[in-house]
Parts: C-alpha cells; sequence; structure tokens
C-alpha cells in the first residue's frame, strides 16, 4: 500500500499546549496507519476515499489533540475519529453514489487475495475467496452502524468496551447491533450454502 507519511515539521507544536502522545503526529501514524486504513478500506470499498479518510483522522487527532484525555487507548480513540469521518462520508456520498465509477472501488477478489497466504494451494485460495465472498456479501447488506461494528469486532478485533467508546453508545446497545449483524451475516451464509447443495 502506498503510505504518504505525515513528517513531524508539518504539523508544529505551539509553545503554551499541554504535551500529548499526538504531539509527535509521524510517530502515531507509523504505529496507526494501517490499522485505520484496513478498517476505512473495508467500511467504504474506496482506496482512494480510505486514504483521504486515514490522512483526514490523523490531521484531526492532531488539530484536537489537547481533547484527548488518556481515558482510553490511541487506538481507541483514533477509531473514534475514523468512524466519525466515515459516518459523515457516507451520509454524503449517498447521494453521490451512483454518479462515481466503480473502478476505483476494492473488489472481494481483492480482499480475499489480502486474506489468503502465498503458501496455501490454489484450491485453498479459491475457497477463501468464495468464502470471502459470501461473508461480503452479507455484510454489505447490513445497516451501517450494524457493519461499521461488525468490522471493529472482526477486523480490527477490538474488544466490545473500546467499540461502545468508538460508536459513542452504551455497551448492550453494541452487543445488540453485533448480535443482529451475526444473525444476518449467518443466515446470508447458510441460504447460499443451501442453495449450492440443491445445484
Amino acid at each position: 500500500m502506498p503510505q504518504r507519511t505525515i513528517q513531524s515539521g508539518e504539523l508544529t507544536l505551539a509553545a503554551n499546549e499541554a504535551v500529548t502522545p499526538f504531539d509527535d503526529i509521524a510517530a502515531v501514524h507509523n504505529l496507526y496507519q494501517e490499522r485505520i486504513f484496513r478498517f476505512l478500506l473495508f467500511s467504504v470499498r474506496d482506496r482512494d476515499a480510505a486514504l483521504s479518510l486515514t490522512q483526514d483522522t490523523f490531521v484531526n487527532a492532531w488539530r484536537t489533540r489537547s481533547n484527548f484525555r488518556g481515558d482510553c487507548s490511541i487506538a481507541t480513540w483514533l477509531m473514534y475519529i475514523a468512524a466519525n469521518l466515515l459516518r459523515s462520508h457516507t451520509r454524503t456520498e449517498t447521494f453521490r453514489f451512483w454518479k462515481r465509477a466503480a473502478a476505483t472501488a476494492v473488489t472481494a477478489e481483492d480482499l480475499s487475495g489480502q486474506l489468503a497466504h502465498p503458501e496455501r494451494s490454489a484450491e485453498s485460495r479459491l475457497i477463501a475467496h468464495e468464502q470471502v465472498q459470501q461473508i461480503w456479501q452479507s455484510v454489505e447488506r447490513l445497516s451501517a452502524t450494524q457493519r461499521t461494528i461488525f468490522l471493529l469486532r472482526f477486523i480490527e478485533e477490538i474488544e466490545l468496551s473500546e467499540i461502545a467508546q468508538v460508536m459513542n453508545m452504551p455497551l448492550p446497545t453494541v452487543k445488540s447491533h453485533l448480535y443482529r449483524a451475526l444473525g444476518h451475516v449467518r443466515a446470508g451464509h447458510q441460504s447460499r450454502s443451501r442453495k449450492r447443495e440443491r445445484k
């Protein structure tokens, strides 16, 4: 993945501001950029948009660094910012969706290629590709909130309590959304499996 690293000199710290972990934005960017990008890429399935949102996440983290109180981890706070940017992006993108070209969209094939281990057989890679396609088709049908919670839990492997902070929701609500999302994904996977068995 081509990266544009934010250089330390690009953003300067005012003399009267308190020191935060985000003062060395280049180090924070290097540590968390891949994780934030992966979450956003799986969410928007558009590489350019994901790169842009990733950069916006770190710029916003820098701008609002004085708000970071240390109540949560740096990763959780960055995911909170990324989730908010994602919500704003999907609101505006809804109106422009059909006008955009699908040329930059990431396909399930692209994603399964990243998941497949190079030492696996061609058959194993094909099976992994089909499974990723089936699951992604089910995930695409989830509501935006359920999809975001699903991706945070199973792609980013974030704990439910951290997801609650990221989504600014009570923990039981996060659990409810995740339970419903899992039900939809399982039902979609089972119905496709039954259709294949009938053939």
